[in-house]
């Protein structure tokens, strides 16, 4: 590391413009490549995934991305000739628009039932040439503004569908600028200088920039969900902006003891640096654990989001010494560059607040633990009702012309419209054809089902497909028993005495299908993550207690915060207040997504606060008093970059994206509450309990660790544990 620093100093100008190329080449080339973004739940070989796999295999030519055009009448009738002719020459302009194989009017033979029955409501279908990831957003603008065009003074008009939601997707980066300038005026606070403050946004952005277009040109090799590169920045920005925050304190914490610029520059990066390579590896190491799910869409999302933090880790090690060399002595402020002048270097004691807190957990331990335990678990109480599944455009904004199409849907024909189960089968004789024939008869009536379409069969005949339209909505618990029942007992009942293979797809079977996934692999992917991380802790520290105590700190963090965002999301608490929509169900991916993240962005603060403490405990052998030292001396900067995170992350709760602000509340309140409930109260007060069983490492198993230093250290250690040989110091100094 002082190698790298050394020559990113030395050639400062270099290292700017090789970054600032780096950032143009990319972004140049994902303008060029375009977006190819696929968010495809379907898992092969569940039932859902066998479904769509006939029914693109039987149905050429039918893959088109299908919408809707809804309109509405408080009174009157839309069979009306005054609505009717509006509405028909709407229909066939949109029609003849790009993009557009096909409209379905109710008022053609095909689209029977395509009106309510108390006559207020009626819809079209629109089905475009091509999936909703591959239609440019102006041929989708263009069929909203050719419907809305059709509205009058008693007559509503509203769209959905995937399609369509492209034109409500948030295209101004409020969410990125708030977020920047709050981290701003924070490290500005922490810094008192302006020079200062800006060098770690600087660094985020241009990190977070590069990596963004990288994840862009990713999309054209594998698969990658639509969300990941707001993921990606989400997480870029919070972490890269703290660890540049990181490198700066202990930047100007060299000059102020007096080193030269470039000097002080270099022992940054060897020393905090090297801590900020450590806790970039475990967030990547925890993202990466994704791939053990074998699940194409997460796949994508995991190398999105641990490409962003391998480029925020290099750009702090690299770009960011270079950046501290051309500001030289105004990384400090000019209070501390005159006091510097008159008084010259002066040794720093930890004083304040920090010093205060510090001296009260280790008065009273016991009851300080017992607090944050209790606020904890009760923060994590809601998270036993986590319901998992996919929002849809019910769960949109009030305001939006998706959730209002959705709800008049609902409202005239019924909730299920939203979310019809599509039933494909395919066909081996005749008695398979008679069986499909007769299955509209059998499913007519039965438990749960509001109606059931007629049976269509491909040209070959060989492949058929009806739609069932369930009594509740896409997002019911009884709309998922539906598509059990069906499977287990209504299909196979209809099917017996021929060889008829049928399999339920549609909207809620392939997402109860991904669920069921998720959860089935939850356990091994969660524990692979834990045993990693303390692994990892246990080789850094030497000690049993702290990667134990690690995990269960990660596992309470991850807990609480799921709590909170089950309250707000699934419960519905102030969710429309905040502009998040409707209440719904928790989306699958997202408790894999949030252990990665979390359990990565917990251990960053486990390592720069128990990386103090062991420093001291090493010199001293005192428990109390390593506890004491290292959460006085670290607690205020572990603070600030806290505050940051939790700033940029709130702030993409006003990307307008459902999804995205889930995992934005979710992460600020993780950050929260790890920061100002585990680290600087929880752990130190465990820490003070267990006393000198901190440190505990059997000898056989430290004789046969390999051994890593987090950080170079600032000074010689002389002391050593007890019982511990010269030869076997670990300086590991914050």
């Amino acid at each position: 590391m002082a190698a790298i620093a050394r020559w990113c100093v030395t050639h400062r100008l270099t290292a700017v413009v090789l970054w600032l190329l780096a950032f143009v080449g990319v972004a140049a080339a994902a303008g060029v490549a375009g977006t190819a973004y696929s968010n495809d739940y379907e898992v092969p070989g569940t039932e859902s995934g066998r479904a769509t796999a006939l029914l693109q295999e039987g149905f050429h030519g039918q893959g088109g991305d299908s919408d809707t055009i809804v309109w509405h009448m408080d009174t009157g009738s839309v069979r009306a000739a005054g609505v009717r002719q509006p509405v028909s020459q709407m229909l066939d302009k949109v029609a003849k628009l790009d993009g557009v194989a096909s409209v379905t009017s109710p008022y053609a033979t095909e689209g029977i039932g395509q009106t309510s029955a108390d006559g207020h409501t009626a819809y079209a279908t629109v089905t475009f040439d091509q999936q909703a990831d591959a239609i440019p957003e102006a041929q989708a603008e263009a069929v909203v503004a050719t419907a809305k065009a059709a509205e009058t003074g008693g007559l509503e008009v509203e769209l959905g569908g995937s399609a369509i939601a492209l034109t409500e997707a948030s295209t101004a980066h409020v969410a990125e600028i708030v977020g920047v300038a709050v981290a701003a005026v924070v490290l500005f606070l922490a810094f008192g200088s302006l020079a200062a403050s800006l060098l770690p946004i600087a660094t985020a952005l241009v990190s977070v920039g590069t990596a963004f277009a990288g994840i862009v040109l990713l999309g054209h090799v594998m698969s990658v969900a639509d969300f990941a590169p707001m993921l990606g920045m989400l997480v870029g920005l919070g972490v890269g902006i703290d660890y540049a925050l990181f490198i700066v304190t202990r930047h100007r914490k060299g000059l102020r003891r007096g080193l030269p610029v470039a000097q002080a520059a270099r022992e940054a990066v060897a020393t905090t640096g090297r801590a900020v390579v450590f806790a970039g590896a475990t967030v990547c190491i925890a993202l990466l654990g994704m791939l053990i799910l074998r699940l194409s869409f997460l796949n994508g999302v995991a190398i999105a989001a641990c490409l962003t933090v391998v480029l925020t880790v290099a750009a702090s090690v690299t770009l960011l010494p270079a950046l501290l060399s051309f500001i030289g002595m105004r990384a400090l402020s000019r209070r501390e560059r005159r006091r510097l002048d008159e008084h010259g270097p002066e040794p720093e004691l930890p004083t304040g607040f920090a010093a205060r807190w510090s001296a009260f957990v280790e008065r009273h331990p016991k009851l300080l633990g017992a607090v944050a335990a209790v606020v904890m678990l009760v923060l994590a109480l809601p998270t036993f009702s986590l319901q998992l599944g996919t929002s849809d455009q019910g769960n949109g904004a009030a305001t939006s012309t998706t959730r209002q199409a959705y709800d008049r849907l609902a409202e005239g024909f019924g909730p299920g419209v939203n979310g019809p189960l599509t039933v494909v089968a395919h066909l081996d004789g005749a008695d398979d054809r008679l069986a499909m024939d007769k299955l509209p008869g059998t499913l007519r009536g039965a438990k749960g089902i509001e109606s059931v379409g007629a049976t269509t069969y491909n040209g070959s005949g060989d492949t058929a497909v009806l739609t069932v339209v369930p009594e509740s909505a896409p997002q019911s618990k009884a709309t998922s028993e539906l598509v059990d029942r069906l499977r287990d007992d209504l299909l196979p009942t209809a099917a017996d005495g021929s060889s008829l293979q049928v399999h339920v797809g549609g909207v809620t079977a392939s997402y109860d299908d991904f669920a069921e996934i998720i959860i089935g692999k939850l356990p091994l992917f969660v524990g692979v993550v834990i045993v990693l991380g303390c692994l990892l802790l246990l080789l850094a520290f030497r000690s049993i207690g702290i990667p134990l105590k690690a995990a269960l700190m990660n596992v309470a963090a991850v807990a609480s915060s799921f709590g909170i965002v089950v309250a707000i999301f699934q419960w519905g608490w102030g969710s429309e207040l905040l502009g998040l929509g409707r209440a719904g169900p928790i989306e699958p991916f997202l408790p894999v997504i949030m252990v990665s993240v979390l359990f990565g962005l917990s251990m960053d603060y486990q390592v720069f606060l128990v990386s103090r403490m062991y420093e001291e405990w090493l010199e001293t052998g005192d428990n109390r008093r390593a506890v004491r030292v290292g959460l006085a001396e670290t607690s205020r900067v572990i603070n600030s970059a806290a505050v940051i995170m939790i700033s940029v992350f709130l702030a993409f709760v006003l990307s307008g994206d459902r999804v995205i602000a889930m995992f934005g509340i979710a992460l600020a309140a993780a950050v929260a509450l790890d920061a100002f409930v585990l680290r600087t109260l929880l752990v130190p007060a465990l820490m003070h309990m267990l006393g000198g069983a901190n440190w505990w490492l059997p000898r056989w198993l430290d004789r046969r660790l390999p051994r890593i230093s987090i950080e170079a250290p600032e000074r010689p250690v002389h002391a050593k544990i007890p019982g511990q040989r010269a030869s076997e110091d670990t300086q590991l100094v914050p």
